[in-house]
């Protein structure tokens, strides 16, 4: 394992990521990114780009091709709600010889070596966590181990980004850091052609009616609003095939459209089979859906009400007393007509 001495501490050093990813489509995406982390000017420094978008979407596929297209050693870094400041910095381990070793984390080994570090869900790491990395994230680039005892600059080359999913099961990020993790970066899902590419790069023994299946399901789970990214057609996809590998009957359109159902149903749940039967309706986009029913927008209730209408309330009449011309009407009660002083202390009552 390798090491490096810093004020006399001797620091172990974590290892890079390998891994087999490729990004396809959305080049523009790739284009943000990398101008984020470029530098053109010997004063300037590196940004901190957050990739927000819906798991699945292909955030850290998009962060790691991105540090691989400049040459980059990849590091990644799994935040969790557990995550503390050491865990993000350097951890002591007791060693075989009863002595304490100081290991870094997969981001100060990147700042270190000059490499790429992805803060995988971000914001599923608490407060006080982020503030250990303040320093690091602005001009000062830079962290301090409190239980080494040492400060630790980052390497020019250095370059880090943060991804964020989009759902509720999230901490808020303080606004402190949230300024310093930018620009933001929004991954949409992929069209039709991406998808397809992106299902034949990870499943390329899958037939083409298999293919088609599945990007048919998320062509129409996007257009009513459903989460379903590419990542749940890929394990639908290589689920639908383990099952008709399982038996030796041929596969037949009847069976993929038994296996199909099957794992849309068992890979996501049962409510998403109402995508398939086409029986799902778009959200509308004013409120966030509940449950998957559509949401009514305020502009939708009042759009045939017509405000000109001289029924309606007229806001600038200024011979407007604020009295019901109507309230001079005498009512007539069991006992006979009530003035408009009674009718006003029952209203009261």
């Amino acid at each position: 394992m390798d090491s490096i001495t810093i004020d006399g501490v001797q620091i172990f050093l974590s290892r890079p990521t390998a891994l087999d990813m490729e990004w396809i489509g959305q080049s523009d995406l790739m284009e943000q990114l990398l101008a984020a982390w470029a530098t053109i000017h010997e004063a300037d420094v590196p940004m901190c780009p957050r990739i927000l978008g819906q798991p699945g979407s292909g955030k850290t596929t998009l962060a790691y091709a991105a540090a691989k297209k400049i040459n980059k050693q990849v590091f990644i870094f799994q935040c969790t709600a557990d995550t503390r400041p050491e865990d993000l910095i350097i951890t002591p381990v007791l060693g075989s010889k009863q002595d304490i070793r100081y290991h870094a984390s997969a981001l100060v080994t990147a700042m270190i070596t000059g490499a790429v570090c992805i803060l995988d869900e971000g914001n599923r790491m608490p407060e006080k966590s982020w503030a250990s990395l303040a320093p690091l994230l602005d001009r000062r680039r830079y962290v301090e181990s409190i239980l080494a005892g040492v400060q630790i600059k980052a390497h020019p080359d250095f370059r880090v980004c943060v991804t964020m999913n989009q759902d509720a099961s999230v901490f808020e990020i303080p606004d402190y850091i949230g300024s310093r993790l930018q620009p933001k970066i929004h991954v949409n899902f992929p069209s039709r052609q991406n998808e397809i590419a992106i299902l034949q790069y990870n499943i390329p023994f899958a037939q083409k009616e298999v293919i088609d299946y599945v990007v048919d399901f998320l062509q129409k789970a996007h257009k009513v609003d459903e989460p379903y990214s590419v990542r749940d057609g890929v394990n639908i996809a290589r689920y639908m095939l383990k099952m008709a590998a399982s038996e030796p009957a041929p596969f037949d359109q009847p069976r993929l459209d038994k296996y199909f159902k099957m794992a849309v149903a068992q890979v996501l749940d049962p409510d998403a089979l109402d995508v398939v039967n086409g029986s799902k309706r778009k959200l509308r986009t004013g409120f966030p859906g509940i449950s998957g029913q559509a949401t009514t927008r305020l502009a939708d209730i009042l759009k045939d009400f017509d405000f000109s209408s001289p029924g309606n309330v007229d806001f600038d009449d200024e011979n407007d007393t604020g009295e019901d011309p109507d309230d001079d009407e005498d009512l007539t009660g069991e006992n006979g007509p009530i003035d408009r002083a009674t009718r006003r202390g029952k209203a009261r009552r």
